[in-house]
């Protein structure tokens, strides 16, 4: 099989499908004639081959797919004008907290924030399929471990944690990896800090930070948005 036929396999395979293929999946069009190094060399070829179009070749934790490329999401959301509602800002304080923080408990989450964690938000969070439950922490209550999902990065159009930006306020300790065990979990973080981890999500993902009001704590009672569905999310723009 030649150079053209294979590229032209590997773009209709990912044009066709409505999730990120990995590359056991794209070796399985091939009867695994090709290997993994041969297809690597592939899919960087093609996407030299569609730097000048609407769409770009992407690798993500899930594996290969094409998305819109950033520029186009203002020509696109014009074909969705109604706004999905926002997400409260100690919900996304949460996610950015969990994404550059992980694996944490609720009470660590508690203790950077300086506030209670309405139990709605993480179940908001899991709903999205943003959060996992990865373990439970051995102390008094084995108290549940919480970090992101392969969704997270896919939404993000991330294929590893390694890719968040990195928060520019201080931190004891680097906040996508390191000891977690030495988190500063005895008194919040300064308000910088959480701040940083927030404006770096943004960055990675605009969409995420269209927070609603700030909040001074999560109120139980309050009532909490849905989060919107995925229609901005790149895999699902045509």
């Amino acid at each position: 099989m030649n150079t053209a036929d294979a590229k032209r396999i590997l773009e209709t395979a990912l044009l066709c499908s409505a999730q990120p293929l990995p590359l056991r999946d794209l070796r399985a069009l091939f009867n695994d004639e090709l290997g993994a190094d041969t297809l690597k060399t592939l899919l960087a070829e093609m996407q030299d081959d569609w730097t000048q179009r609407g769409l770009e070749l992407v690798s993500v934790a899930s594996g290969w797919r094409f998305q819109s490329r950033p520029e186009m999401r203002d020509h696109l959301d014009r074909l969705h004008p109604e706004k999905p509602p926002r997400y409260t800002r100690a919900a996304l304080e949460t996610l950015a907290i969990i994404a550059y923080r992980q694996p944490v408990t609720r009470g660590d989450m508690e203790d950077i924030r300086g506030v209670t964690i309405n139990s709605l938000i993480l179940k908001q969070l899991e709903d999205r399929n943003w959060i996992e439950v990865i373990g439970h922490r051995e102390t008094v209550g084995r108290p549940a471990l919480y970090a992101t999902t392969r969704q997270f990065l896919d939404d993000l159009g991330l294929a590893s944690l390694d890719q968040l930006p990195m928060i520019e306020a201080p931190s004891p300790v680097d906040p996508r990896g390191g000891d977690q065990s030495a988190l500063p979990i005895d008194e919040p973080l300064p308000p910088p800090a959480v701040e940083a981890m927030v404006a770096a999500l943004d960055e990675a993902a605009p969409a995420l930070a269209e927070a609603g009001p700030a909040a001074a704590q999560d109120d139980p009672q309050a009532p909490q948005p849905p989060f919107p569905s995925p229609e901005s999310s790149p895999e699902n723009q045509p």
